[in-house]
């Protein structure tokens, strides 16, 4: 049993081997002026020429563009072998071939620059608009090339560099080295033109187009193009040409502070108020600094204070803002002495009270309607001499 059953099978297996596959059909030759007219109705269509990736051919009933893309770089179905279908547009139709771009130059890219600042009156960039004056190509594109080296360029440039080089146009990426004394030279003429001297808002550097203080005081801080860093220009003006450097004040002391008080008060008569000014006998200092470094704890003083009680503790000099209180005989006191000695009974009108060096019948007045400095209010000085058997 066994034999005839291994004979029967073994034919079995043979006539599978034998078997023929199942036949594909062939597709149709393809022409070059049967994908041109596809190529034709596809951009018409969409405003754009095919690539390999763009699906399927409506006026073909079963390809796509991947197949004839295969096709003119295999040569199959009667194509001829070694193209592509970049290759066929970019021959036929003109279509740019970004695998096979033509050679750059830097006469060429310089000419296109040129073009560039005569039409927007500024030097392209590498996101500049495309290039007008060559369909298809791109700054960035061209940027990239002369960075990397494409299409006949020898690459490690860019376009900024080339445009430094060829039209001396600044390149913020590799500016010249800068000196205290060149930055000196600006502010001096700054100072000349204006009778300031400059700031980090001070804008554009007359004397040197292209720079702009902002980046002078960065630069000397962070210690870019060639200096050290760790100033600014406020320090480096306070250090070479004497400028007053508004965050690195000298320390105020309380004897300076009641030095310059006198003398406003020997100059004017007057005590000084934080509105008064500029301080006559240090330059650049002013009352209302004087203020805000007796109020916030700067410039080595302890804070917490003011001018007006400052001069209170150490000179007398009345602080309408911490008045002393008042109280019934006080009033009751300076008012006997008013009567006293004009034989009249004061009223709101009657002007300074002799016996208080600073005090104004109107400000008792106005202590008696306010409730302030101790006593309760809604009175008037009059009701008050009255309420007391003085009127």
């Amino acid at each position: 049993m066994s034999g005839p059953r291994v004979v029967f099978q073994h034919q079995l297996q043979m006539r599978r081997k034998t078997r023929k596959p199942p036949s594909v059909p062939r597709r149709p030759d393809l022409s070059i002026t049967e994908i041109l007219a596809w190529a034709d109705a596809f951009h018409q269509r969409t405003g754009r020429w095919p690539k390999r990736d763009s699906g399927r051919i409506p006026e073909s009933l079963d390809d796509a563009w991947s197949n004839v893309r295969d096709s003119l770089q295999k040569g199959n179905r009667g194509l001829p072998k070694g193209s592509s279908l970049a290759q066929l547009l970019a021959e036929h139709r003109g279509v740019r071939n970004i695998a096979d771009l033509p050679r750059l130059t830097v006469q060429q890219i310089v000419a296109w620059a040129d073009a560039h600042h005569n039409r927007t009156g500024e030097w392209p960039r590498a996101e500049s608009e495309p290039i007008l004056d060559a369909p298809g190509e791109t700054w960035t594109g061209v940027d990239c090339s002369l960075t990397v080296g494409r299409r006949g360029l020898r690459g490690g440039s860019s376009l900024a560099r080339l445009l430094a080089k060829h039209r001396g146009v600044r390149n913020k990426r590799d500016l010249p080295h800068l000196q205290v004394a060149q930055i000196l030279k600006w502010a001096d003429a700054h100072h000349n033109r204006t009778g300031q001297w400059p700031k980090k808002e001070s804008g554009a550097i007359v004397d040197a187009p292209g720079e702009i203080w902002t980046d002078v005081d960065q630069v000397l801080r962070v210690g870019l193009r060639g200096l050290p860093g760790g100033s600014s220009l406020a320090r480096l003006l306070a250090k070479h040409r004497g400028r007053r450097n508004h965050l690195a004040l000298p320390p105020l002391t309380p004897a300076l502070i009641l030095k310059w008080a006198d003398a406003h008060h020997r100059h004017t008569g007057k005590w000084p108020l934080r509105n008064s000014g500029p301080i006559t006998d240090a330059r650049g200092e002013t009352w209302m600094a004087v203020e805000n470094a007796l109020s916030k704890s700067l410039r080595g003083l302890a804070g917490g204070s003011s001018l007006a009680r400052f001069l209170s503790e150490h000179r007398g000099v009345r602080n309408i803002m911490a008045l002393p209180h008042l109280n019934t005989e006080l009033i009751l006191k300076r008012a006997d002495a008013h009567h006293s000695r004009t034989g009249q009974w004061p009223t709101r009108t009657s002007g300074p009270i002799t016996e208080s060096h600073g005090e104004l019948w109107m400000a008792v007045e106005s202590a008696l309607r306010g409730g302030r400095r101790g006593l309760s209010g809604r009175s008037t000085l009059t009701r008050f001499l009255k309420q007391h058997g003085r009127v």
